[in-house]
């Protein structure tokens, strides 16, 4: 099912059907400035659970314009629900997913099962320089966030892919986003989350530093944390097996509500 239309528009999605599986369907949900392809196939295809991996609207595949605040993402994300008759959903998320995960599970908890929340936060503030130049200057912030979004490790052959997916999408549509990151903030309303929630922090995050993390799972009532060691920003691209077997073993042990 590689498009879905919604009302007013249409979404690309990679889909990875477990007919035989007894959880709900997993939402994976991608950052700024990203795609489907921030999600290592280690999750899109993770055995025993049907996954579904969309491009947000003016991201990848999918169609513009993007959006402005993360409410509008998350009203795009449910209607997607609606448009696949998906009643409920594990949603996770990573980055500006995490902010439209959690404001599915804030606004929407009917519609969600349960959360994993990856290299995200209850408040996302934007470096002013990005938010300034991104428009007009797209290539410089594009290597600037190459810089912060890697662990050091990381070979430079991978960063430089990064960038290109990056420098893909309309920078217009990248400043819609870290615009909609920047003006997230739900600090004092997740200690109403009521999904089951998993929250999986890098120890070498310089975007979403490990704090941002542990604050999700000291505050969100039943939350869990996973803390990757030396894992970047886009730890789930440098370690796929280390996030993906964190994410299994959470499924295991949790009971979700269909």
């Amino acid at each position: 099912m590689p498009e879905v239309a919604l009302q007013q528009r249409k979404l690309w999605i990679a889909e990875h059907r477990d007919s035989l599986s007894h959880y709900p369907p997993l939402l994976l949900i991608h950052g700024a400035g990203g795609s489907h392809l921030d999600w290592p196939a280690e999750l899109r295809r993770l055995p025993g659970i049907t996954v579904l991996v969309p491009d947000l609207p003016g991201h990848g595949r999918s169609p513009g314009p993007g959006r402005q605040t993360v409410s509008a993402y998350a009203a795009d994300m449910v209607a997607l629900l609606d448009a696949l008759h998906i009643r409920r959903a594990i949603v996770g998320g990573h980055s500006m997913g995490g902010a439209i995960a959690q404001v599915m599970a804030l606004n929407y908890p009917e519609r969600v099962a349960g959360l994993i929340l990856i290299g995200t936060g209850a408040k996302l503030r934007v470096h002013p320089d990005i938010l300034a130049r991104v428009r007009n200057e797209p290539d410089a912030i594009y290597e600037l966030l190459t810089t912060w979004m890697w662990a050091e490790d990381v070979p430079e052959q991978v960063r430089r892919l990064g960038r290109r997916r990056m420098a893909a999408n309309d920078p217009q549509v990248v400043y819609g986003d870290y615009l909609a990151c920047n003006t997230f903030d739900v600090m004092t309303q997740i200690q109403r989350i009521a999904a089951p929630t998993l929250v999986i922090g890098g120890t070498a995050d310089r975007m979403t530093p490990h704090k941002f993390s542990a604050y999700l799972a000291e505050h969100i009532p039943r939350a869990e944390l996973v803390t990757i060691e030396g894992g970047g920003h886009m730890m789930a691209l440098e370690q796929p097996q280390a996030v993906a077997q964190a994410v299994a073993a959470w499924l295991e042990r949790t009971t979700f509500e269909k």
